[in-house]
């Protein structure tokens, strides 16, 4: 009877082990995948989120200096208006660190600020001599100047009214130096080890949180090689320090530089260390509480042991669970102990599937669910970042599954998510349930959004659906902070605009009180 005893204890114990061991270990690769998948789509949207501005941002100083150029092109020989010019653009929104105006042999005729002196001298470096030969627009990688500091130059010709070549118009940016573009770059959340860094068109580093590191040539860099034929995506590499990172990447494609937002592998997982062991917390009372009773109860096996074994019989129900069913036994009562386990132990793991099936992804459409938009709402509007939204509702869509089945409905649905992805560069496209739809567009103004439904819009009313005919739909857009300062309010309010929309004839874009957009934009 001793021995029996002993070994139903040792079972339990050994049983309680695997689990906690196999139950744990399951949980911590789970979330591990789930976090660095995460990251990875987050490092990738960030990194595309500042490619974007700093195009924008170059393509703005291309502007700036087209408009300069042809203010100066019939005045080359007017120092006064040449120095006003070379002054606004230096003194206005402090986009370049200097400016000036140079005549097509490279005399320097005006420049900014006055105290570099750069009026009268002459362009004296390689990327300069070649802008000045090269007679267009350009943007340089970065270079060493004559007065020992890193710059990239921002450059446009200067022709006159009769296409005659004047010279140019120089605007610089210092890489070393705070500036509007250091600043644009330099915004990312360093807290959990993550890091912004930019390369130029060779794999030279121009912009890193550690000064020390720009200028270093990092093109062996898996990365960097992706971005240096012009691509863009995210992955898990081994950087060139040999640290293992979870990072995004994008070029920018007005310069052929390219960023890379990037998490440490470590930083990102230490959170699954955490979760794992509040569920440890979570389920171990129960499992002691079982675990006690089973060795309590291996007292009592033998008096008597056939009538617990019919016990368990009639209470407890059959289990799927293969490792335990292929455990050989060689006597009914332990036979009737093993199913006992496999009910446990399977019940055990229906707790860690709930925390394995969490899915960003709605499974019909492709596009993100619910919860997960909810969670980038309510965390944008944490955080006070602006924020636009479209609440998109197929018209008709009643009538579509009543005449063509369900089936085809749930193909215009795709159809429709699918034209939603093609149009919507710039957002988060969202199912919010049945045939409506929502869009983030996170840092965009109702306006900008009102014309992002209204290209989709003008698509979808010429476009062949599934159906067999276009398919429309009524829009709502609001936007935070300016319709609503809470997540229910920002959707309630784009809900609003979308039943003006249905209300007013359908197939149209309402943006929330837009008799106040004056004000708001």
């Amino acid at each position: 009877m001793a021995k029996l005893k002993h070994l139903i204890i040792a079972l339990i114990l050994i049983m309680f082990i695997l689990f906690i061991t196999s139950s744990l270990t399951s949980i911590y690769h789970g979330y591990s995948r789930l976090i660095i998948e995460q990251s990875l789509e987050q490092n990738r949207v960030y990194a595309e989120k500042l490619a974007y501005m700093v195009n924008l941002y170059l393509e703005e100083s291309l502007q700036t200096l087209e408009y300069s150029a042809q203010n100066v092109a019939e005045h080359m020989d007017d120092q006064e208006v040449l120095t006003r010019e070379v002054n606004q653009l230096y003194n206005i929104g402090k986009r370049f660190n200097s400016v000036i105006i140079a005549n097509n042999d490279g005399l320097i005729l005006a420049g900014a600020p006055e105290e570099f002196g750069l009026q009268g001298q002459k362009i004296a470096s390689k990327q300069g001599l070649e802008l000045l030969e090269n007679k267009k627009p350009d943007i340089s990688d970065p270079y060493m100047a004559a007065t020992g500091k890193r710059l990239i130059t921002i450059s446009q010709p200067i022709f006159s009214k009769d296409g005659k070549y004047q010279g140019l118009i120089n605007g610089t940016i210092y890489v070393n130096e705070h500036n509007y573009f250091h600043s644009l770059i330099d915004q990312h959340f360093y807290q959990d080890g993550s890091y912004v860094y930019v390369v130029d068109s060779t794999g030279k580093i121009i912009f890193h949180r550690d000064e020390n590191r720009i200028n270093e040539n990092v093109s062996e860099n898996e990365v960097v090689q992706h971005l240096l034929k012009g691509e863009s995506g995210a992955k898990c590499v081994t950087n060139s320090l040999g640290m293992e990172m979870i990072a995004g990447y994008k070029t920018v494609d007005i310069a052929g530089w390219g960023i890379v937002a990037q998490t440490p592998k470590e930083m990102a997982l230490k959170s699954v260390d955490e979760q794992v062991m509040n569920i440890f917390l979570l389920q171990l009372p129960l499992l002691i509480l079982s675990v006690i009773i089973s060795i309590f109860s291996a007292g009592k096996i033998a008096q008597p042991l056939q009538s617990m074994a019919e016990i368990s019989e009639d209470s407890i129900k059959e289990s799927e669970l293969g490792k335990l069913k292929n455990l050989k036994v060689w006597y009914y009562e332990a036979f009737q102990l093993k199913n006992a386990l496999v009910q446990s132990f399977s019940f055990l793991h229906s707790q860690l599937n709930f925390f394995m099936d969490k899915s960003t992804i709605d499974p019909l459409t492709g596009l993100t669910n619910r919860r997960t938009m909810d969670e980038i709402l309510q965390r944008t509007i944490a955080n006070k970042e602006p924020i636009s939204i479209i609440m998109l509702d197929i018209d008709f869509f009643k009538k579509v599954n009543d005449t063509f089945g369900h089936a085809v409905g749930d193909e215009v649905l795709k159809f429709f998510a699918n034209e939603m992805k093609n149009v919507t560069t710039r957002g988060i496209c969202c199912r919010y349930g049945g045939e409506e739809f929502i869009i983030l567009l996170p840092k965009l103004t109702a306006l900008d959004a009102y014309n992002i439904a209204e290209r989709l819009r003008k698509i979808m009313e010429k476009k062949i659906s599934p159906c067999g005919h276009p398919v429309t739909f009524s829009a709502g857009v609001a936007s935070y902070p300016n319709h609503a300062t809470t997540v229910e309010d920002l959707i309630k309010q784009a809900d609003k605009a979308l039943y003006v929309a249905k209300q007013t004839g359908r197939n149209k874009v309402v943006i929330a009180h837009f008799w106040d957009e004056d004000t708001v934009q």
